[in-house]
Protein backbone atom coordinates (compact mmCIF):
# COMPACT_ATOMS: atom_id res chain seq x y z
CA UNK A 1 0.00 0.00 0.00
CA UNK A 2 1.32 4.00 -0.27
CA UNK A 3 2.15 5.05 2.80
CA UNK A 4 -0.67 6.38 4.77
CA UNK A 5 1.50 8.44 7.75
CA UNK A 6 -0.86 10.66 9.71
CA UNK A 7 -0.10 14.48 8.72
CA UNK A 8 1.29 16.49 11.79
CA UNK A 9 -0.75 19.56 12.49
CA UNK A 10 -2.18 19.96 9.22
CA UNK A 11 -1.13 23.43 7.74
CA UNK A 12 -3.88 25.67 8.00
CA UNK A 13 -4.04 26.42 4.23
CA UNK A 14 -5.23 22.74 4.26
CA UNK A 15 -8.01 23.64 6.15
CA UNK A 16 -9.50 26.19 4.48
CA UNK A 17 -9.41 25.21 0.48
CA UNK A 18 -11.18 22.19 -1.33
CA UNK A 19 -9.01 19.30 -1.78
CA UNK A 20 -7.14 18.48 -5.21
CA UNK A 21 -7.34 14.94 -6.48
CA UNK A 22 -5.69 12.27 -3.55
CA UNK A 23 -5.81 9.32 -3.88
CA UNK A 24 -4.91 5.46 -1.02
CA UNK A 25 -3.54 2.37 -2.38
CA UNK A 26 -3.97 -0.63 -0.41
CA UNK A 27 -2.77 -3.75 -2.19
CA UNK A 28 -5.04 -3.64 -5.40
CA UNK A 29 -7.75 -1.55 -3.98
CA UNK A 30 -7.39 2.11 -5.23
CA UNK A 31 -9.34 4.77 -3.00
CA UNK A 32 -9.39 8.38 -4.95
CA UNK A 33 -11.02 11.42 -4.17
CA UNK A 34 -12.30 13.28 -7.37
CA UNK A 35 -12.52 16.79 -6.86
CA UNK A 36 -15.56 18.37 -8.68
CA UNK A 37 -15.61 22.13 -6.49
CA UNK A 38 -16.39 23.49 -3.39
CA UNK A 39 -18.86 25.06 -1.03
CA UNK A 40 -18.71 27.66 1.27
CA UNK A 41 -20.10 27.58 4.87
CA UNK A 42 -21.10 30.07 6.62
CA UNK A 43 -20.26 29.24 10.07
CA UNK A 44 -22.91 30.76 12.10
CA UNK A 45 -25.78 29.84 9.52
CA UNK A 46 -24.59 25.98 8.70
CA UNK A 47 -24.47 25.32 12.36
CA UNK A 48 -27.17 26.48 14.59
CA UNK A 49 -27.41 27.74 18.32
CA UNK A 50 -23.41 28.28 18.70
CA UNK A 51 -22.37 30.09 21.49
CA UNK A 52 -19.07 32.24 21.09
CA UNK A 53 -16.40 29.84 22.32
CA UNK A 54 -17.79 27.38 19.87
CA UNK A 55 -17.35 30.09 17.07
CA UNK A 56 -13.96 30.55 17.75
CA UNK A 57 -12.87 26.83 17.33
CA UNK A 58 -14.04 27.59 14.06
CA UNK A 59 -11.69 30.12 13.17
CA UNK A 60 -8.66 27.95 12.55
CA UNK A 61 -11.05 27.08 9.50
CA UNK A 62 -11.94 30.24 8.03
CA UNK A 63 -11.00 30.86 4.94
CA UNK A 64 -10.25 35.25 3.89
CA UNK A 65 -14.23 35.72 3.57
CA UNK A 66 -15.22 33.85 6.95
CA UNK A 67 -16.56 30.98 5.33
CA UNK A 68 -15.69 27.44 5.77
CA UNK A 69 -14.64 25.33 2.88
CA UNK A 70 -16.25 22.15 2.12
CA UNK A 71 -14.65 20.35 -0.89
CA UNK A 72 -17.33 19.00 -3.51
CA UNK A 73 -17.11 15.29 -4.85
CA UNK A 74 -16.64 11.96 -5.05
CA UNK A 75 -15.23 8.77 -4.00
CA UNK A 76 -13.57 6.58 -6.56
CA UNK A 77 -12.72 3.25 -5.56
CA UNK A 78 -11.22 0.81 -7.96
CA UNK A 79 -10.29 -2.79 -7.46
CA UNK A 80 -9.63 -5.88 -9.90
CA UNK A 81 -10.71 -4.27 -13.13
CA UNK A 82 -13.86 -2.74 -11.59
CA UNK A 83 -14.93 0.91 -10.42
CA UNK A 84 -17.28 2.54 -7.95
CA UNK A 85 -17.95 6.02 -7.96
CA UNK A 86 -19.50 7.22 -4.91
CA UNK A 87 -21.31 10.51 -4.84
CA UNK A 88 -21.76 12.53 -8.09
CA UNK A 89 -20.31 16.17 -7.38
CA UNK A 90 -22.58 19.26 -8.04
CA UNK A 91 -22.12 19.07 -12.14
CA UNK A 92 -21.01 21.45 -14.33
CA UNK A 93 -22.35 25.00 -13.08
CA UNK A 94 -21.65 27.60 -10.16
CA UNK A 95 -24.01 29.78 -7.69
CA UNK A 96 -22.70 32.98 -6.14
CA UNK A 97 -23.67 33.30 -2.59
CA UNK A 98 -26.44 35.47 -3.72
CA UNK A 99 -28.17 32.87 -5.55
CA UNK A 100 -27.63 29.82 -2.58
CA UNK A 101 -28.93 29.94 0.90
CA UNK A 102 -28.12 32.05 3.51
CA UNK A 103 -26.11 29.65 4.87
CA UNK A 104 -23.95 29.14 2.34
CA UNK A 105 -21.65 31.05 -0.13
CA UNK A 106 -20.24 30.03 -3.20
CA UNK A 107 -21.11 26.60 -4.46
CA UNK A 108 -19.72 25.12 -7.54
CA UNK A 109 -19.14 22.22 -9.60
CA UNK A 110 -17.69 21.56 -12.92
CA UNK A 111 -14.36 19.29 -12.41
CA UNK A 112 -15.44 15.74 -11.98
CA UNK A 113 -15.97 14.36 -14.96
CA UNK A 114 -12.70 15.86 -16.13
CA UNK A 115 -10.83 14.21 -12.91
CA UNK A 116 -12.10 10.91 -13.98
CA UNK A 117 -10.57 10.80 -17.08
CA UNK A 118 -7.26 11.78 -14.54
CA UNK A 119 -8.02 8.96 -12.05
CA UNK A 120 -9.29 6.20 -14.03
CA UNK A 121 -10.60 5.64 -17.57
CA UNK A 122 -12.88 7.95 -17.92
CA UNK A 123 -16.50 7.72 -16.54
CA UNK A 124 -17.34 5.00 -18.75
CA UNK A 125 -15.07 2.82 -16.75
CA UNK A 126 -17.51 3.21 -13.69
CA UNK A 127 -19.82 0.60 -13.56
CA UNK A 128 -21.55 1.22 -10.12
CA UNK A 129 -22.43 4.60 -8.86
CA UNK A 130 -23.93 4.99 -5.36
CA UNK A 131 -24.87 7.97 -3.06
CA UNK A 132 -24.90 8.64 0.05
CA UNK A 133 -27.99 11.02 -0.10
CA UNK A 134 -29.92 13.08 -3.00
CA UNK A 135 -28.87 16.36 -2.17
CA UNK A 136 -27.92 18.49 -5.43
CA UNK A 137 -23.59 18.58 -4.58
CA UNK A 138 -24.12 14.97 -4.56
CA UNK A 139 -25.84 14.15 -7.50
CA UNK A 140 -25.14 16.66 -10.00
CA UNK A 141 -23.20 15.18 -12.66
CA UNK A 142 -26.19 12.16 -12.94
CA UNK A 143 -28.78 15.07 -13.36
CA UNK A 144 -26.15 16.88 -16.54
CA UNK A 145 -26.61 15.70 -19.59
CA UNK A 146 -29.99 13.35 -18.22
CA UNK A 147 -27.68 10.92 -16.84
CA UNK A 148 -25.73 10.69 -19.89
CA UNK A 149 -22.43 11.23 -18.55
CA UNK A 150 -23.02 7.64 -16.71
CA UNK A 151 -23.99 5.42 -19.83
CA UNK A 152 -21.98 2.42 -19.17
CA UNK A 153 -23.34 2.46 -15.51
CA UNK A 154 -25.23 -0.96 -14.84
CA UNK A 155 -26.89 0.26 -11.30
CA UNK A 156 -26.96 3.70 -9.83
CA UNK A 157 -27.66 2.26 -5.73
CA UNK A 158 -29.11 3.94 -2.20
CA UNK A 159 -30.69 3.09 0.76
CA UNK A 160 -34.53 2.13 0.10
CA UNK A 161 -35.57 5.77 2.35
CA UNK A 162 -33.88 7.82 0.37
CA UNK A 163 -35.09 6.63 -3.14
CA UNK A 164 -38.76 6.51 -0.93
CA UNK A 165 -37.97 10.15 -0.43
CA UNK A 166 -35.86 11.84 -3.38
CA UNK A 167 -36.06 9.73 -5.94
CA UNK A 168 -38.09 11.78 -7.98
CA UNK A 169 -35.00 13.77 -8.27
CA UNK A 170 -32.95 11.80 -10.35
CA UNK A 171 -33.60 11.17 -14.22
CA UNK A 172 -36.64 9.08 -14.91
CA UNK A 173 -34.96 7.43 -17.74
CA UNK A 174 -32.24 5.64 -14.80
CA UNK A 175 -34.97 4.50 -12.93
CA UNK A 176 -34.48 1.10 -14.32
CA UNK A 177 -31.13 0.80 -13.07
CA UNK A 178 -31.58 2.13 -9.97
CA UNK A 179 -31.16 -0.67 -6.98
CA UNK A 180 -32.15 -0.28 -2.96
CA UNK A 181 -29.87 -1.78 -1.11
CA UNK A 182 -30.61 -2.38 2.83
CA UNK A 183 -28.01 -1.81 5.93
CA UNK A 184 -25.23 -3.88 5.40
CA UNK A 185 -25.85 -5.41 1.89
CA UNK A 186 -23.31 -5.25 -0.86
CA UNK A 187 -23.45 -2.91 -3.52
CA UNK A 188 -19.42 -3.32 -5.02
CA UNK A 189 -17.56 -6.51 -3.70
CA UNK A 190 -16.15 -5.50 -0.75
CA UNK A 191 -18.38 -2.39 -0.14
CA UNK A 192 -21.30 -2.32 1.99
CA UNK A 193 -24.00 0.12 2.66
CA UNK A 194 -24.57 2.00 5.81
CA UNK A 195 -27.52 3.08 6.98
CA UNK A 196 -27.17 6.48 8.70
CA UNK A 197 -29.76 9.03 8.98
CA UNK A 198 -30.36 12.21 10.23
CA UNK A 199 -29.16 14.50 7.31
CA UNK A 200 -31.64 13.17 5.29
CA UNK A 201 -33.81 10.07 6.47
CA UNK A 202 -32.25 7.97 3.99
CA UNK A 203 -28.98 9.25 4.34
CA UNK A 204 -26.35 6.44 3.74
CA UNK A 205 -22.57 5.66 4.56
CA UNK A 206 -20.82 3.24 3.18
CA UNK A 207 -18.01 0.60 4.22
CA UNK A 208 -14.89 -0.67 2.51
CA UNK A 209 -13.43 -4.12 3.83
CA UNK A 210 -9.80 -4.53 2.56
CA UNK A 211 -8.09 -7.81 3.12
CA UNK A 212 -5.60 -8.69 6.09
CA UNK A 213 -3.30 -10.52 3.97
CA UNK A 214 -2.34 -7.81 0.97
CA UNK A 215 1.16 -7.46 0.43
CA UNK A 216 2.64 -4.16 2.50
CA UNK A 217 -0.27 -4.51 4.92
CA UNK A 218 -0.57 -1.61 6.85
CA UNK A 219 -2.91 -2.65 9.39
CA UNK A 220 -5.96 -0.95 8.01
CA UNK A 221 -8.85 -3.54 7.72
CA UNK A 222 -11.73 -0.92 6.62
CA UNK A 223 -12.44 2.79 5.08
CA UNK A 224 -15.48 4.36 6.46
CA UNK A 225 -17.31 6.98 3.81
CA UNK A 226 -19.01 9.48 5.72
CA UNK A 227 -21.24 11.06 3.50
CA UNK A 228 -23.18 14.09 4.82
CA UNK A 229 -22.71 12.51 8.33
CA UNK A 230 -20.04 15.20 8.93
CA UNK A 231 -19.22 18.37 7.17
CA UNK A 232 -16.22 19.84 8.56
CA UNK A 233 -13.21 18.45 10.60
CA UNK A 234 -14.29 20.26 13.74
CA UNK A 235 -17.56 18.33 14.20
CA UNK A 236 -15.42 15.33 15.49
CA UNK A 237 -14.42 17.36 18.85
CA UNK A 238 -18.12 18.48 18.36
CA UNK A 239 -20.73 15.93 16.95
CA UNK A 240 -23.74 18.35 19.40
CA UNK A 241 -23.24 20.87 16.93
CA UNK A 242 -26.84 21.21 15.07
CA UNK A 243 -26.47 21.70 11.43
CA UNK A 244 -28.70 23.40 9.49
CA UNK A 245 -29.83 21.26 6.34
CA UNK A 246 -29.86 17.74 8.78
CA UNK A 247 -33.53 17.15 8.31
CA UNK A 248 -34.02 15.71 12.31
CA UNK A 249 -31.20 17.12 14.40
CA UNK A 250 -31.69 14.94 17.10
CA UNK A 251 -31.34 11.61 15.20
CA UNK A 252 -27.91 13.32 12.90
CA UNK A 253 -26.60 13.85 16.39
CA UNK A 254 -26.87 10.38 17.51
CA UNK A 255 -25.54 9.31 14.12
CA UNK A 256 -22.66 11.52 14.54
CA UNK A 257 -21.71 9.99 17.80
CA UNK A 258 -22.16 6.29 16.54
CA UNK A 259 -20.22 7.37 13.68
CA UNK A 260 -17.19 8.89 15.36
CA UNK A 261 -17.04 5.85 18.22
CA UNK A 262 -17.56 3.41 15.25
CA UNK A 263 -14.42 5.03 13.72
CA UNK A 264 -12.51 5.64 16.14
CA UNK A 265 -11.92 1.68 16.23
CA UNK A 266 -8.42 -0.01 15.32
CA UNK A 267 -7.82 -0.56 11.57
CA UNK A 268 -10.36 1.57 10.39
CA UNK A 269 -9.56 4.83 8.12
CA UNK A 270 -12.51 7.37 6.96
CA UNK A 271 -13.19 9.63 3.89
CA UNK A 272 -15.08 12.36 4.60
CA UNK A 273 -15.72 14.18 1.28
CA UNK A 274 -16.50 17.72 2.54
CA UNK A 275 -13.80 17.94 4.93
CA UNK A 276 -11.79 20.72 3.01
CA UNK A 277 -8.16 19.29 2.30
CA UNK A 278 -8.04 16.72 4.71
CA UNK A 279 -10.33 14.55 3.34
CA UNK A 280 -8.48 11.13 4.40
CA UNK A 281 -8.21 10.50 8.25
CA UNK A 282 -8.42 8.64 11.14
CA UNK A 283 -10.80 9.68 14.29
CA UNK A 284 -8.80 9.77 17.31
CA UNK A 285 -9.74 9.58 20.66
CA UNK A 286 -9.48 12.18 23.11
CA UNK A 287 -10.04 13.13 26.95
CA UNK A 288 -13.00 14.78 25.82
CA UNK A 289 -14.23 12.97 22.68
CA UNK A 290 -12.43 12.80 19.64
CA UNK A 291 -10.72 14.81 17.03
CA UNK A 292 -9.81 14.20 13.66
CA UNK A 293 -6.06 13.32 12.55
CA UNK A 294 -5.42 13.55 8.36
CA UNK A 295 -3.67 11.22 6.43
CA UNK A 296 -1.30 12.26 3.76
Amino acid sequence: MSAVPPSAVPPLERLTRPSPLRSLTFGDWRLTHVPDGMVQLRPEGWFTGLGPDDLAALVPYQDPDGFLVASVGGLLVEHQGRALLIDAGFGPRRLEAAQTHPALGVLAGGDLITFLETAAAGARAVDTVAFTHLHDDHIGWVLAGDGSHFEGVTSFVLSAAEWREGGGLLPTRLADRVRTVPDGGEVFPGVTLREWPGHTGGHAGYEVDLPADRPGDDGVRRVLVLGDALHSPAQAAHPEWRVFFDSADEEAVRTRRAVLEEAARPGTLCYAGHFADVVFGRVEVTDGGHRWQPVE
